[in-house]
């Protein structure tokens, strides 16, 4: 924010903040607790108007300027500054605030899938919307990789009039990076920075040995996901011989706005999500899509999750905001980013796999899926061991330093699933000498498969697969294995099933409202993927791909961020709420065979709580017959909006839980939409209201 010459201040607005600073520094230097970062809602009718700017305001009354990371003024108003938990809570009876949140990391939530949406060349949506034609996608994510060929400007448009944003620019990356394709990029960093500087526990900032300080994707995840948004037609395409054919995003001629939030091995923090919301919607994006969650197991109310009061904002302002429903599944009660304004995308399979075959010693051949590629077993048969078959937990986990060389040696070990990433056990089994891997499912993780490009041979395999192998070695006295690659196969039936990894409902916040919304391809999915690592993200994995395979509802959320720009190309009149209707009253809940979609993780049928309305079809989203253009209704919006808004009503407004919610929150609304009451946060709370409870 530039800084006003002090000349053009008024005199009395110098003698306050000479008087407030004093009184800063000595609150500082009395408290020895831990600094942290807070955000602070405040009400922003409130300021004085002896400041020229909520800034001044902020840094006056609150907390000095170099406390001070962000000022929010657009998806709601307020400031991120560090403070220790004492200072943070003398603020919060501050008559001004209406709600004190601490920053929390967050983490991601990690070709043929825009043809198995049902989109085909010159037909349909596609033809309709002009493939999304100068619709804004904003990404929040861990930045882009811009020369790659998915995200060149050949003989697309001008940038749209409406655009206000940047090519913010920093380390390797310069205006040029930015095109009428990628037409504007951004990074924030001060939350990390904040929390590097700190000894608390999510302390640790960004590694600028592995990262850039800038817009470009040193971790791939956001190069990943802006190209399946909206990624141009790429020929040739592959990840190392696998998928080969024609990549494209969903919407191949949408814009791309780039936010990097994320940072390698470093996570996403609130204070930086929020302050790129607020720049986002001043910027103009038409659709933001966030593949991040908590992941934690708990969902925080509404007016305590900055992915919640950001994405209202941005709502209210006609913004579509999709998001990932998180990778916890199968457990039930695990879906996050449960507000209803958010549409919340859970994953399925398409009809494209990539299996391999386990061959036994005693001739039986056990079905799993791999990406690896380089070279093969050639039918030669090894020892197999389970390491797990001393007790150890760890060498059953294939951790860091679990494996004796002197038994795994020229051997396929067997590696059960869980604790650390698939890829770094394959790499913990090729540091001891064994020859290839076998990847076993547990029972939580049922027979859901998904495929990684190993650096060694090997195959994950089911759970009753996996136990099938370890029997084989318990009953034998010396067994062997081999491991059989099969390329990729298309026509898979049945598909699409419920992702076993996909976080289930029912909405631990409000089971009323069906969490996740829908489903969409996040399984095995072909992107552009960044120049800084190789496929599997380790760092001792040399080899570069301009492709990767990856697998998450983090794959799953921008293939709906990609539909909402093709819906509002094709009917640029529809609010958001009218594009997630018209998207979840023509989900598909039946497979490519005409039968009820199943769950991967059990085989048996899938439900609402696993997929929402169904899966994504965009054949029929186009023509929906109709559409809800309400973003909520009432009575159930007096309890979400206050909840939201003014998080300092939550206390009255619980009270009221079973009352119909109307005496204190319908009088409140109703006033907004009657023009009774002016303040900014009235503007908000507008969307959907509607008169009378």
């Amino acid at each position: 924010m530039a800084a006003i010459p002090y000349s053009s201040l008024p005199l009395q607005f110098l003698f306050f903040l000479l008087l407030s600073g004093s009184f800063l520094q000595t609150r500082t230097l009395s408290t020895d607790q831990t600094v942290k970062t807070f955000i602070f809602r405040i009400d922003s009718q409130s300021k004085p108007s002896i400041f020229p700017t909520h800034y001044h305001w902020y840094s006056s009354e609150f907390a000095s300027p170099v406390q001070i990371l962000h000022t929010y003024d657009t998806v709601f108003h307020g400031f991120s500054a560090t403070l220790s938990p004492d200072q943070a809570a003398s603020l919060s009876r501050h008559p001004s605030v209406l709600a004190v949140i601490e920053d929390q990391r967050r983490q991601l939530h990690t070709t043929r899938s825009p043809q198995f949406l049902g989109l085909r060349n010159q037909q349909g949506l596609w033809s309709e919307s002009d493939y999304g034609s100068d619709v804004i996608i904003g990404v929040f994510d861990t930045g882009i990789w811009p020369e790659r060929r998915s995200f060149s400007d050949l003989n697309i448009g001008s940038i749209p009039s409406k655009w206000k944003g940047v090519c913010q620019v920093g380390v390797k990356f310069t205006a040029k990076n930015c095109n009428k394709k990628i037409i504007g990029a951004r990074f924030f960093s001060k939350g990390h920075e904040a929390a590097g500087g700190s000894a608390g526990p999510i302390g640790g900032g960004i590694n600028e040995t592995v990262e850039f300080m800038s817009p470009r994707d040193a971790d791939g995840h956001g190069t990943h996901t802006a190209s399946t948004a909206a990624g141009r037609h790429a020929f040739r395409a592959s990840m190392e011989g696998y998928a080969a054919g024609v990549a494209k995003g969903v919407a191949p001629k949408a814009r791309l706005a780039v936010y990097k939030v994320c940072w390698k091995n470093a996570g996403c923090f609130d204070s930086d999500i929020l302050a790129a919301f607020d720049a986002a919607v001043n910027d103009g994006v038409d659709v933001i899509s966030i593949s991040i969650g908590g992941g934690d197991g708990i969902s925080s109310p509404y007016y305590l999750d900055p992915i919640a009061i950001g994405s209202y904002g941005a709502a209210s302002r006609g913004v579509f905001v999709s998001s990932s429903a998180g990778n916890d599944g199968p457990n039930g009660m695990s879906v996050t980013n449960l507000a209803p304004w958010i549409v919340t995308v859970g994953a399925g399979t398409i009809d494209r796999n990539f299996p391999a075959e386990v061959r036994l010693g005693d001739g039986r051949r056990l079905s799993g899926v791999s990406l690896y590629a380089g070279a093969p077993l050639s039918e030669k048969m090894y020892p197999l061991i389970y390491p797990g078959k001393s007790g150890v937990l760890s060498a059953s986990l294939c951790m860091e330093n679990s494996l004796d060389p002197n038994l795994v040696r020229g051997k396929i070990v067997i590696c059960d699933r869980g604790s650390s990433p698939r890829v770094a056990k394959g790499l913990v089994v090729k540091k001891a000498g064994g020859v290839g891997m076998i990847l076993a499912n547990g029972i939580s993780n049922g027979e859901g498969l998904v495929g990684d490009a190993h650096l060694l041979p090997a195959c994950a395999l089911g759970s009753d697969e996996g136990d099938a192998v370890k029997a084989y070695i318990s009953s034998t006295a010396n067994p062997t294995a081999t491991i059989d690659f099969k390329g990729t196969i298309l026509g898979i039936k049945p598909a699409p099933v419920v992702a076993s990894f996909s976080a289930r409902g029912p909405n631990a916040l409000n089971p009323e409202i069906l969490k996740p919304d829908l489903i969409a391809p996040g399984v095995n999915i072909l992107a552009a993927w960044t120049e800084a690592v190789g496929p599997t993200g380790l760092d001792s994995d040399l080899r570069k791909t301009e492709f990767n395979i990856l697998s998450g509802t983090s794959m799953a959320c921008p293939h709906v961020s990609g539909a909402a720009a093709l819906l509002k190309s094709a009917h640029p009149d529809w609010s958001p709420a009218a594009i997630r209707s018209a998207m979840m009253t023509t989900a598909s809940i039946v497979d490519n065979s005409n039968q009820p979609m199943t769950d991967e993780a059990t085989g048996n049928a899938s439900t609402p709580y696993d997929f929402g309305a169904g899966h994504v079809n965009l054949d029929r989203a186009m023509d929906p017959g109709l559409a809800k253009a309400r973003e909520f209704e009432l009575p159930f919006d007096c309890r979400i909006v206050l909840d939201t808004i003014q998080g300092s009503f939550k206390q009255e407004f619980y009270q009221n839980r079973d009352q119909c919610w109307s005496a204190k929150c319908c009088v409140y609304s109703e006033s907004c939409v009657s023009g009774e009451r002016s303040d900014s946060d009235c503007e908000t709370i507008k969307i959907g209201l509607h008169r009378g409870c």
